[in-house]
């Protein structure tokens, strides 16, 4: 991972420095297999391969069962654009300065170095059509980065159907995954093609959550949205199958973040922030592989041009996973940064069995106000709940007004992060070490999340934002929003 200075000389040159792929694998351009990324949106590890007894999800572990199988994959952001940011540059979005979520959409813009590429300009420059669809296959598919790219150049078109005769393709296909939740019509899709399909008296939550039916039917929508989007893949293997491309094309498998609930999406812990990851690769891995390294989820565009045989630049953070350049993490940071109004710095650092996540801002509530998940109705209910007193101690835990600084659980004993060892006396060493690889990390990356955020930066991503949501006619969820805006900038006066 190259440091500061190192990274600002690589950038300096211009061009790409680069170590070499596999041998002769760019010459063999028809032996050159697809790559497809499978991208799933807030979706933690539910599936059936994953262990989680409720779901039917054949399709998927299938991948898993041919594949390789990687148990301890994390996202470095836990929220949509900055992880999307990352996973297309091979980056950490705090290296290039994504760190916040949906940002560069006001008037105040993120251009990349020159030299920085995303993952399709290299596909592309290899010869590779490049496109990036949905389930459909007949209109782009999501890319939501936090920085100025060209749209109409960076993918070739919607899916791999208009490539010449022969032509490898990238391609990658964007699922709803758990945002499934908020719409309507998957469901009756579901029951006709499902045998059986998931209650909320069956629901067995996290012990962080109050055993309330309306977390229960969130919880019950959301495996059975696993469901729907493993038919999803049942349809993507499917088409392949037709067109005779699977034996030839690598797939990446992996979700965005975790599910969007109060502990999940935008944090740090587990349920947020570790993910589905497989590698399946027909003739080119051993099948049946499990691996529990530490990995980044980052490390999908290292490996993708290892199969394809492109040169990996070296100022990229990704590594690959197969292949003699493989390097095995020591340990994996994820970070979190602002989400729309929501202002925050969070860090986490997982090595070995512990977990260890640093708060920025202690004085504020873990809740602080967010319209984009108050406004989700287990976010209402948990509040509700938490004021008439009914809430136990592990359950509220994260509707604290104020946080710890440091954070520490060791997650063999303790795989559900409730039990806080940074104060506990036996562990002082484990937490000197763990904060000394952050602050390692912080400096060798270039985390520009150190740096505030400009108030000219800030104040024209939230005008954009409130603007569009007036557009929109959500008059009530745009008032929230800048009262957000104006509580954000209070605390920020008061030092908090």
């Amino acid at each position: 991972m190259p440091n500061r200075r190192e990274f600002l000389r690589w950038t300096a040159l211009g061009g790409l420095s680069v170590v070499t792929g596999p041998p002769g694998a760019a010459a063999r351009s028809q032996a050159r297999p697809n790559i497809l990324w499978i991208v799933v949106e807030d979706m933690s590890c539910d599936f059936g391969y994953q262990g989680q007894k409720l779901v039917r999800t054949p399709h998927v572990d299938r991948l898993a069962r041919e594949g390789a199988v990687f148990s301890n994959a994390y996202v470095t952001a836990p929220v949509c654009s900055p992880s999307r940011s990352a996973m297309i540059t091979g980056m950490y979005q705090t290296t290039i300065g994504a760190h916040h979520h949906r940002s560069s959409r006001g008037t105040v813009k993120l251009h990349l170095p020159a030299s920085i590429k995303l993952v399709p300009e290299m596909f592309n420059a290899a010869g590779y059509y490049t496109c990036n669809t949905n389930i459909q296959y007949k209109r782009p598919g999501k890319t939501d980065y936090n920085f100025v790219y060209d749209d109409k150049t960076l993918y070739d078109g919607p899916d791999w159907s208009g490539r010449k005769t022969d032509q490898p393709f990238f391609a990658q296909i964007q699922l709803r995954g758990g945002k499934l939740r908020n719409g309507a019509g998957w469901y009756e899709e579901l029951k006709a093609n499902s045998e059986r399909l998931i209650t909320a008296d069956q629901v067995t939550l996290p012990p962080y959550y109050p055993d309330d039916p309306v977390f229960r039917e969130d919880w019950a929508a959301y495996l059975n949205s696993v469901q729907y989007t493993d038919r999803e893949v049942g349809l993507i293997l499917e088409r392949l199958r037709k067109e005779k491309l699977l034996e030839n094309t690598v797939i990446v498998f992996l979700t965005d973040h975790g599910i969007s609930q109060a502990r999940g999406k935008q944090f740090l812990y587990d349920e947020g922030a570790k993910v589905p990851f497989i590698v399946w690769a027909p003739g080119r891995i051993p099948a049946g592989t499990v691996r529990d390294e530490l990995i980044a989820h980052i490390d999908m565009a290292a490996t993708s041009l290892h199969f394809a045989g492109i040169e990996i630049p070296e100022y990229m953070q990704s590594r690959p996973l197969f292949g003699p350049q493989a390097r095995p993490r020591e340990y994996v940071v994820s970070a979190r940064d602002r989400c729309d109004e929501t202002v925050d710095r969070i860090r986490s650092v997982r090595q070995g069995r512990f977990k260890y996540i640093r708060n920025f801002y202690p004085r504020r509530p873990y809740l602080q106000p967010c319209a984009y998940k108050d406004h989700k109705p287990f976010m209402g209910r948990c509040r509700e709940l938490h004021a008439a007193g009914q809430l136990n101690a592990v359950q509220s835990l994260h509707l604290a007004e104020t946080r710890p600084e440091e954070e520490l659980y060791d997650l063999k004993s303790d795989p559900w992060e409730i039990h806080n060892l940074a104060g506990c006396s036996e562990h002082a060493e484990k937490l000197r070490q763990m904060r000394a690889i952050l602050a390692h990390w912080i400096i060798e990356t270039d985390d520009r999340g150190r740096f505030p955020e400009p108030d000219a930066v800030f104040d024209s991503d939230m005008k954009i934002y409130i603007d569009r949501q007036r557009k929109a006619g959500r008059t009530e969820y745009a008032d929230e929003v800048q009262q957000n805006v104006r509580l954000m900038k209070q605390w920020k006066a008061e030092g908090r």
